[in-house]
Order: structure tokens, then C-alpha cells, then sequence
């Protein structure tokens, strides 16, 4: 059984009164929480249990919001803020099966091809396999040659960069090397990638992080625009 931790602890203090007084990932989207889109997301590759990590006292409250879609829902609040990597963790103990499992963040629209990603983190054997997208300038950038000649403008270009989505595949190494608390990307990812156990899954699709009112009314216009997101 495929198995997917979302972690969903944020509580959305820098949306304001975006947040509507709910939880970054139940913040409405569209018609319906940002999580719901993770939720369709996953089913649609081939994910049956889902694992909600949430922050203690909000447990309820996703339950109450959250349309399963069909998958096997389990809400886990942390007992205490243990750091993304800790709450990795943490949910884990919940699984009902071994083996690679999913981990992403809940407050995020993505497209990326989960089989897809699933069958490259196989083939390579590695620890564990992370979703990268390019790296886009918030600036328009200069083009000048080496006289220092302006010979042209670019807005808001993909620079030779890349990002991570905060979207993984742990395979059992990494999830027993998560940290009891604090982040992995500061521990257990920077120790596999030294050892080369880390591999980058590239994504140049959809990602929208929603961290902020801007990128909230940017994700909810995204939506009301792509019409296939509404109904998936």
C-alpha cells in the first residue's frame, strides 16, 4: 500500500485575515481547502493512505473540512512543534506499511507526475528523491556583455538554479535518519547528498507556494483559470 505524509502545521499568520481564521492548508482555494488539490493530487498517483500531520488542537477541524476523495485519511497532531523534519517523523510512526513512503507540504498547488517520480527514485536506489523546480529571478534581469554593453532585458527569467519543492520519496534509510526534532533539509538531506544518496526528481510544471495574501490571490486566480485544477 502507497502511503503519503502531508504536513500541514502552518497556521497561517503571515495570510492574516486571508486565512479566514483556518489553517494554512484548509484555507479555502477554489471551492474547496488548498489541501484538498494535495489529496487529488496524490489518489491520482496511486497513493491509498494518507497521513495528515497537523498542529495539536487542529485535528478536528481538518477532519471536519477534508473530503478523503476516497483515500484513507489519518489525522496525527503533533504533541509539540517538532520542525518539519520532526513532524516527518513523528506522522511516520502511523504508517501501516514499510518501504518508500511520500512526504510533502500541504500549503502548495503542484503538478508534478508522482509515478513518474516514484519510478526514478526506484531505479536510482537512492536514500531518498526530492522534487526540484528552476529557480525564477523575482527581478527582470540585465543582459550586458563583457564591455559592459547592454544588449538586452529579460523579465523575470529561470536562472540556472534550482529549488526544492518540499516534495519527497523516503525510502526507510531516510525516514529512520529523520531528526526527533528540527528540519531535515538541514540535516538528514545535507548528510545523504555528502554521502550520494540524495537524488533530484526536476519539475518545470505548476508550483505555487501560498505563503502570503499575494500568493494566496495568486493560487485562487490560477484556479479560477485552469478550469481542469477545479474539477480534479
Amino acid at each position: 500500500m502507497m502511503e503519503a505524509i502531508i504536513l500541514a502545521g502552518g497556521k497561517g499568520e503571515r495570510l492574516g485575515d486571508a486565512a479566514e481564521g483556518k489553517p494554512k492548508a484548509l484555507v479555502p482555494v477554489g471551492d474547496r481547502p488548498l489541501t484538498s488539490y494535495t489529496l487529488a493530487l496524490l489518489k491520482q498517483g496511486g497513493v491509498e493512505r494518507v497521513i495528515i500531520s497537523t498542529s495539536v488542537g487542529n485535528g478536528q477541524t481538518f477532519e471536519e473540512d477534508l473530503d478523503p476523495q476516497g483515500l484513507d485519511l489519518a489525522i496525527v497532531e503533533e504533541p509539540e512543534p517538532l520542525g518539519r523534519g520532526g513532524g516527518i517523523r513523528f506522522a511516520a510512526r502511523d504508517r501501516q506499511s514499510r518501504g518508500d513512503i511520500l512526504a510533502l507540504n500541504g500549503d502548495e498547488l503542484l503538478d508534478i507526475d508522482v509515478v513518474a517520480m516514484l519510478a526514478l527514485h526506484r531505479e536510482s536506489a537512492a536514500a531518498a528523491t526530492i522534487a526540484v523546480a528552476p529557480l525564477v529571478s523575482q527581478f527582470g534581469v540585465v543582459d550586458v556583455d563583457e564591455t559592459d554593453k547592454v544588449t538586452g532585458f529579460r523579465e523575470a527569467p529561470a536562472l540556472p538554479f534550482w529549488v526544492n519543492c518540499g516534495f519527497y520519496v523516503l525510502g526507510e534509510e531516510a525516514v529512520e535518519r529523520l531528526p526527533e526534532r528540527g528540519d531535515h533539509e538541514r540535516t538528514t538531506f545535507p548528510e545523504l547528498a555528502a554521502e550520494g544518496k540524495l537524488k533530484a526528481c526536476r519539475h518545470d510544471g505548476v508550483w505555487l507556494t501560498v505563503n502570503t495574501p499575494k500568493e494566496l490571490k495568486a493560487a485562487r486566480e490560477f484556479v479560477d483559470t485552469n478550469p481542469a485544477w477545479a474539477l480534479s
